[in-house]
């Protein structure tokens, strides 16, 4: 079963592969032309947190492939609450073809997984977040021609996406840098699983808490959102210690002078990332947004066996 719970799931050779999938259908689509790879083939999606890219994305991606996405909001499901996860999945798998879900706990995804006969797709869970690292690394590959010898620097928080882009970079073969404050790093099981992928591309891989030595000469640089969905009740700590990690005019300084920017939104701007440079000439904020839908066709494509020919 082609499941994608974290982009870690993956061997180099099929993140590269996803990649140049979603660059073809991509194409294609530009093009005008017809890409019915999952004629009446059914998308289910489970959300229990709310979304604006993820819901549109998987919902318009289905319909360009020419299939369909039925959305199951969480007063319809309910996931572990009105009826356990195994059985949820069980009954899922008999009317639909492929199953996103998009969660709080991981182990909501993993179990989806287990218990499935359809492929599961993380559509979000408090640990990874691979369809947007899929998008990200779309976007990366297209601004920067590709990864070897690309410098990622990731500022904030140790979060889910942090951790799929380490994932991804790892996958790829970019060398990757994270700048934390003291307390929020990646988890330390994460980046051991990271180092084990990156062996077999020659990433380099680096945590450190200055983010102004990370910035330097960096290729790419990305943030998120200081606090993620779940986590308000530590919003206001949270804006006291994570200032220096903003991305601004002088953090761009210090990068190359081609480098992109990158946030996975919704932005908080003003926090995480000043409006000058979310709007600015080097931004790619909303170039990843309209990836979210071209990754997530190649991620569906590739978990149903259904790539075109030729």
């Amino acid at each position: 079963m082609k499941d994608l719970l974290t982009l870690a799931d993956l061997t180099p050779d099929e993140m590269r592969h996803i990649l140049d999938l979603a660059v073809a259908i991509k194409q294609d689509w530009k093009a005008g032309k017809d890409t019915p790879y999952l004629k009446n083939k059914t998308l289910g999606m489970i959300f229990q947190k709310p979304s604006l890219r993820t819901r549109v994305s998987f919902d318009v991606a289905m319909l360009q492939l020419g299939g369909h996405g039925l959305y199951l909001s969480p007063n319809e499901i309910q996931l572990g609450k009105r009826e356990s996860v195994a059985d949820v999945a069980r009954v899922i798998s008999r009317y639909v073809n492929v199953v996103m879900a998009r969660v709080f706990g991981h182990a909501d995804i993993v179990e989806l997984a287990r218990y499935a006969d359809v492929p599961i797709i993380n559509g979000l869970s408090d640990y990874s977040h691979p369809c947007q690292g899929m998008a990200d690394f779309l976007t990366i590959l297209e601004h920067k021609g590709g990864f070897q010898g690309k410098k990622l620097v990731y500022l904030g928080d140790g979060n889910n996406v942090s951790t799929s882009l380490l994932f991804g970079a790892a996958l790829l073969g970019m060398d990757y840098t994270i700048a934390t404050p003291r307390g929020y790093e990646l988890h330390p099981a994460s980046w051991a699983l990271a180092e084990r992928l990156a062996a077999q591309t020659g990433a380099h891989l680096e945590a450190t808490y200055d983010p102004f030595a990370a910035v330097r000469g960096a290729d790419v640089i990305y943030t998120d959102t200081w606090t993620s969905m779940g986590q308000e009740a530590e919003a206001e700590r949270r804006r006291k210690i994570f200032p220096p990690y903003q991305v601004n005019r002088e953090k761009l300084a210090l990068a190359k002078e081609d480098v992109i920017v990158m946030h996975c939104l919704p932005a908080h701007r003003g926090e995480e990332v000043t409006d000058e440079v979310a709007d600015g000439p080097h931004s790619r904020l909303f170039d990843q947004a309209e990836n979210r839908l071209h990754a997530q066709k190649a991620i569906l494509v590739w978990a149903l066996d259904a790539e075109p020919q030729g």
